[in-house]
């Protein structure tokens, strides 16, 4: 009897699960955006959520909601109901790089959140003042060797991944640099244009002007391969074997939610990252569409999960 009863209900609930999926979405939608309003991430919300919101019917609303190093967007998320009306798009910030930085995270990401969709990638630039004499990494290298500690680099913030990419390339390169840590990326690249420091990790689409005019010069790209944007700039890889940092995108869900329910969202999110348009508008800003599995995305996870504790270790990297 107990079997019965076991396998009648689990096929009641496989039945709702289908159900729900079916009649999804009977009304509005919010994408959390663990970030300010006016970032890359609530724009690339805003564009996928507006091809949602023709193609289901219902209002995408972006929802933006900053704080603790996209902890508190994402803690929302990963305790809202799973329902589907209450999705996150995220990246390395509170997903893989937070659990190793925050001593006390209310959240588990890989427990709390069930991940959809590998959306997109983009590769930082490593750009220098003119002012320093290197013109590759195998210069930075050398010149670093020489100087412990004299060469002075920006990032966005302490735990940031432009900082966290800087400490892995000393790292692999044997050198030791000083960290000059702003809050936020634009005021360091402000202060990278005046000299006010010599290097940083860059956003490619925000870089780009600044590299055409001169005022920066690019040296290498984090990907693990070079970026379509700036085919003639190598891929740090290519002098410091395995060295691969790329910013991401995610789409995830609350845990809980149903498979068939994650099944259709990811499948949904698929078709409007593939359409020609969504992928011309994203390259033209030096992201690529990568369109790729919840599988695909959990590997990365845990990939950059290990990879990150492991520099945020080694570099002694505590939160400000």
């Amino acid at each position: 009897m107990l079997k019965r009863l076991t396998a009648a209900t689990v096929a009641v609930l496989c039945c709702a699960g289908v159900a729900q999926a079916q009649n999804y979405p009977t009304k509005a939608v919010r994408f959390v955006v663990p970030y300010a309003a006016g970032g890359p991430y609530d724009e690339i919300s805003r564009i996928v959520g507006q091809k949602l919101t023709e193609m289901w019917g219902q209002a995408v609303v972006t929802d933006p909601r900053g704080g603790a190093g996209g902890g508190l967007g994402t803690d929302h998320v990963a305790k809202a109901a799973p329902d589907g009306y209450t999705l996150l798009i995220a990246n390395s910030g509170p997903i893989t790089i937070n659990p190793s930085l925050m001593k006390k995270l209310p959240y588990d990401p890989q427990r709390d959140l069930v991940p959809l969709s590998y959306m997109l990638a983009a590769p930082m630039v490593l750009v220098v003042h003119p002012s320093l004499p290197v013109k590759s990494v195998k210069d930075l290298v050398g010149f670093a060797k020489a100087r412990p500690g004299k060469v002075n680099y920006g990032s966005a913030g302490v735990g940031n991944l432009q900082h966290l990419a800087m400490e892995y390339l000393q790292s692999l390169g044997g050198i030791r640099m000083n960290h000059i840590p702003y809050k936020g990326a634009a005021p360091a690249f402000v202060d990278l244009l005046a000299g006010q420091h010599e290097l940083m990790f860059g956003n490619i689409t925000g870089a780009m002007g600044h590299i055409r005019s001169g005022r920066v010069r690019p040296i290498a790209v984090s990907s693990g391969r070079r970026a379509a944007v700036l085919p003639d700039t190598p891929a740090i890889a290519e002098t410091l074997k395995g060295f691969d940092i790329t910013a991401w995108t995610g789409f995830f869900a609350p845990a809980g939610i149903s498979r068939e329910l994650a099944a259709k969202l990811t499948a949904d999110m698929t078709r409007v990252m593939q359409r020609p348009d969504v992928r011309e508008r994203f390259a033209s800003q030096g992201a690529e569409v990568i369109a790729g599995t919840p599988n695909e995305l959990a590997d990365l996870i845990r990939r950059e999960t290990t990879l990150y504790a492991q520099v945020i270790r080694q570099a002694r990297i505590t939160p400000e």
